[in-house]
Order: structure tokens, then C-alpha cells, then sequence
């Protein structure tokens, strides 16, 4: 029966075979870091462990395929979004908070009020007693699956209070930290977890994903968007949802002037506006997002687009063993950097957008005497 059952998870061989040992135990770890690039099947990972211990008709076959049952009523649920006992915790959750304050921020981070409010409960800084989930009582009887989303966004405050839950958590109660840059999880949050690493689709997989997908995109837009993902389905859908295969067509000649140390004049405000029409789109389809949320995110695949080509002349120039213009790309790459620290900071768009296209256009100058 096993040899029948297939993992919706594509890609994680190792990935699977650490959470499938973990049922092997007498006692299944309860609290987990599923870390690795964005896009690669992290939360889909949590989803099918939920799946495997809220599913009363769960076999040793669903187990070791890592393939929970399907059309039964908690898998409904679960596909529903609507299973009482399989909760994730995401930072837009603010928006929908009863909390004033909470409500008004600008969802760039996960507080630790939002943290009590749908995890740990105790009193928050407005002073209301709230509830603990996580000491509530499995609705449907079997356990509870928490997943926090986006960890990595968790307050200095909020991991520090998510210690103890970390340390001694319920009897058949499980959570799951999903995060693409472990590095700013605390140290001690980290050793409290059992950790599995996730990483890009190895090409074989994401052709396989890609044959299985039902792509609304021409063959050429396809095979960009495949070299684009570097191993993420979840990045190849974000850029065919919102139409990164025309920013490429659009930015990539003015990224080959700035590489000869030209200063393309409309390039700043053309990824300003690439980054606006990103943030309409996302907060049309969830009015729940934040405006500043949405611009951020708009600007990393403005970042990731930048690298893509970076990386491409990179390859090139060590091909060819051509010193200058490595260390020259290597500046410009560096400038990437710089440039996200700064959007972090909060620092005007428009005026970190201008910086980005000098700096970029210094660190290749040299090329342009050649």
C-alpha cells in the first residue's frame, strides 16, 4: 500500500526522512524548525505533519510516504483552512486583531501581543487577560498543530515569551517555526527545536512541479520564471502572478548599461513603480496586508530580479577569468546588500532607489574606460 501513497511534498527526500523518523519515537518532538529558501515546501511540510497526527485515519503507510489521508473530514478541514486544531500565525493576523494598537501597525514584524493573542495568551499591553490556545483543549480530540510563519519576524520580546511554550508544551501539542533566515532566531530558541533543513529543487524536481502545474504563461515567460525560481516553485508563481517575467524585460537592458558604469536616468523610477504596482496587487488580493508590508516585499523581488542578473555576469566573467570584472560585480552585488539594509530601515523608496542605481553604476565604472 505505501508504494501507492505519494508525498504532495516534491524535492525534500532528506527533509521527509527527518519528520517521518520522528513518528518512529515513542514520542513525537513537539516543537520544530523547518528552515531553508523561501518557496521550497516549508509550510507545506508543517501542513502534511498536520494532516498525519490530526487524522484518526492515519495508517503506518500515510506515515512512511509522509502522505496524510485524503477525503476524509479533517482533511477537508485542513484543505478548507478551517480545521480547529491546525492554526498558523502569520503577522497579517494583526490586522483582524481586536487590539487598536495591533491593528494599526504596519505588519513588518510579529509582536509579542500577537503572539499571546493567538498562541500563549497572559496580559497584554493594553492590559486584557487573554486565553492561552495552546492550553486549550483539542476540538476535534486527537492534538494541536501551531505553525508560526515567517519566524524570523518574531520580536526580540515575543521568542524570549515563546520560550517556556518551547520548553513545556501540552501533552499532543505541536509547533512548527517556519522561517527562511533561522540566523535571527535566538540561539536558545533554536536549541529547544528539533531543526530541518530545506533547499532548492534540484532541476529534475521542479520540471516534475512544473509538468504538474497548470502554468497560465507562454513557453518563453515558463522557462524565465524556472530560471528565475533557482529551486522555488513558491518564487516561480509569485513571479508569474505578478508579472516578473515583463520587469525583466523591461529592466534588464538598463541593468546591462549600469554594468558598463552608464546611469540609465528612468531606471530608479522604474523599479519605484514596478515595486508600487507589486504592493496594489498584493493589498487588492488580501485588504488585510499592510501597505508597507506589501512595498518590501515588492522591492526583495526587485533585489532577487537584480541578482539574478548579477549572478549571470558573474558566471560570465569567471568563465572568461576576467579579474576587473569580477571584483567590479562583486562591488555591485555587494550594493544589493546595502540596499535591502536600508528598506529595512525604513527609508524613504524613491531615495534608496536613486542610491541603489549610483552605487551600482560606481562599482562597475571601471568597465566603462575599457
Amino acid at each position: 500500500m505505501s508504494g501507492a501513497l505519494k508525498s504532495p511534498l516534491l524535492g525534500q527526500p532528506k527533509a521527509i526522512a527527518a519528520l517521518t523518523r520522528a513518528f518512529a519515537t515513542e514520542r513525537v518532538h513537539h516543537a520544530w524548525i523547518l528552515h531553508g529558501p523561501m518557496g521550497v515546501g516549508k509550510s507545506l511540510a508543517a501542513r502534511m505533519f498536520a494532516g498525519l497526527v490530526l487524522d484518526p485515519a492515519t495508517t503506518p503507510a500515510n506515515i512512511a510516504a509522509f502522505a496524510p489521508p485524503i477525503g476524509t473530514e479533517d482533511a477537508t478541514l485542513l484543505d478548507a483552512g478551517s480545521h480547529p486544531d491546525f492554526i498558523v500565525i502569520r503577522k497579517e493576523l494583526a490586522a483582524v486583531s481586536q487590539s487598536r494598537e495591533l491593528r494599526d501597525k504596519k505588519q513588518l514584524n510579529i509582536p509579542v501581543d500577537l503572539l499571546r493573542e493567538t498562541l500563549i495568551g497572559g496580559v497584554d499591553s493594553e492590559g486584557r487577560m487573554l486565553d492561552s490556545a495552546v492550553h486549550r483543549t483539542a476540538a476535534r480530540g486527537r492534538a494541536k498543530v501551531f505553525v508560526i510563519d515567517e519566524a524570523e519576524l518574531l520580536e526580540s520580546e515575543a521568542q524570549n515569551v515563546l520560550l517556556k511554550t518551547l520548553e513545556e508544551p501540552p501533552l499532543g501539542t505541536y509547533l512548527f517555526l517556519v522561517t527562511s533566515r533561522e540566523d535571527r532566531l535566538l540561539p536558545t530558541i533554536r536549541s529547544r527545536c528539533h531543526r530541518v533543513a530545506f533547499g532548492p529543487l534540484a532541476p529534475y524536481a521542479m520540471q516534475q512541479w512544473s509538468d504538474q502545474h497548470n502554468w497560465q504563461v507562454d513557453g518563453a515567460e515558463r522557462a524565465w520564471l524556472l530560471q528565475f525560481a533557482q529551486g522555488s516553485p513558491g518564487l516561480a508563481l509569485l513571479g508569474a502572478k505578478f508579472g516578473l517575467y515583463q520587469w525583466w524585460q523591461l529592466l534588464h537592458p538598463q541593468f546591462k548599461q549600469l554594468d558598463q558604469g552608464n546611469f540609465p536616468p528612468a531606471l530608479a523610477d522604474e523599479m519605484g513603480k514596478c515595486a508600487e504596482e507589486y504592493a496594489e496587487k498584493l493589498i487588492k488580493d488580501n485588504e488585510g496586508a499592510s501597505k508597507d508590508a506589501a512595498n518590501r516585499q515588492g522591492v526583495g523581488m526587485l533585489v532577487r530580479l537584480a541578482g539574478l542578473h548579477l549572478r549571470e555576469r558573474l558566471m560570465n566573467a569567471a568563465t572568461a577569468n576576467d579579474r576587473e570584472a569580477l571584483d567590479a560585480i562583486q562591488r555591485a552585488m555587494r550594493t544589493l546588500d546595502t540596499f535591502e539594509d536600508a528598506v529595512r530601515a525604513n527609508v524613504n523608496l524613491k531615495l534608496v532607489m536613486s542610491s541603489l542605481v549610483a552605487a551600482w553604476s560606481q562599482a562597475c565604472a571601471p568597465l566603462a574606460t575599457r
